[in-house]
């Protein structure tokens, strides 16, 4: 028995909490996922909410034979204060500025813990999958948007506010490369500034990224592949996209140490697109280095495998 999330152990619940779904499955290590349930997500509403994950947990009692006292943790989008407990969600308004742990314990009767979802994805990469046996691991989500999380010595690092691991967010210091018409504009971000690795990282980014060079509108998928075909216009913009977000990675990767960057989420995804960007990163850091840096995580349920290591942690009052 093993508690680092790789082999099967005493079963936990974890679920996977998107805008649209609740996944929810009984986890006993990265190998050990159980079947998974879901359920609309009540976003609007945490009573409904609470009584959506409580059909779950009925539902997997009843196929798993799972305990009634078996702590559960939620991965989602958004941020939660470890000093206060409050969450920041923006895809389910029903938990900003709610103690979402606190109040989903009481109505369910058991421990409730929430973990970011690229949190989760770090965590369970650091402790199960391709970070594994490194000490200091930074998981970097490059998905609709660029999120991340910092695991060091397999505990997750949750610093001032809960946004540790965020360098998504915070303007880049260069100014962008020059268009054919002049230098490209720095785009606003959701979180109110300007300029944020956020507007160009992730698959959106990409998207405004084509756009601002004069191509016509193309989803990332599409980017991604008519690049991979050797197509000139998108090969224009991928190369900006690595050329751009290179840097405030090479530069987190310099303030944490990281000895491996598993990458998830959609771009996160595609080893070819991962190694253009490792080679960039790799030419910008401090420490030099022949082997890749940044490697796609190797776990399908990363964020259920993450949530159910914080769901141990709660019920041995860690």
């Amino acid at each position: 028995m093993t508690t680092d999330g790789g082999a099967a152990e005493r079963r936990v619940l974890a679920a996977d909490v998107g805008g649209s779904f609740i996944r929810m499955a009984a986890v006993g290590g990265a190998d050990d996922v159980g079947a998974v349930k879901r359920r609309p997500t009540p976003a609007d509403d945490l009573t409904g909410f609470a009584d959506a994950l409580g059909e779950l947990i009925g539902e997997l009692e009843t196929a798993t034979g799972i305990g009634r006292d078996a702590p559960l943790a939620l991965a989602t989008a958004g941020i939660v204060d470890p000093d206060n407990g409050l969450a920041l969600a923006a895809n389910i308004p029903c938990f900003t500025g709610e103690p979402v742990a606190e109040r989903l314990s009481a109505a369910l009767g058991r421990p409730v813990g929430l973990i970011n979802d690229a949190d989760a994805f770090a965590l369970a990469e650091a402790t199960a999958g391709v970070g594994r046996g490194q000490r200091i691991v930074f998981g970097a989500i490059l998905g609709t948007g660029v999120g991340g999380g910092l695991v060091v010595d397999g505990r997750l690092v949750r610093g001032a506010g809960g946004f540790t691991g965020e360098w998504g967010h915070g303007p880049i210091a260069n100014p962008l490369p020059k268009a054919a018409d002049g230098p490209l504009p720095r785009m606003a971000c959701g979180c109110g500034q300007v300029g944020c690795a956020d507007t160009f990282g992730g698959a959106r980014g990409l998207e405004r990224l084509h756009l601002a060079l004069g191509h016509p509108a193309a989803d990332s998928h599409a980017i991604v592949a008519a690049w991979t075909a050797g197509e000139p216009a998108a090969g224009r913009t991928v190369a900006l996209w690595a050329e751009l977000l290179c840097e405030p990675l090479a530069l987190t990767i310099n303030l944490t140490g990281a000895s491996i960057v598993p990458t998830g989420g959609g771009l996160g995804s595609d080893p070819t697109l991962v190694a253009l960007l490792d080679r960039e990163v790799r030419a910008r850091i401090l420490r030099r280095l022949d082997t890749p840096l940044l490697t796609p995580g190797r776990l399908e349920n990363a964020a259920l495998v993450g949530a159910a290591i914080l769901a141990r942690q709660i019920g041995r009052g860690a």
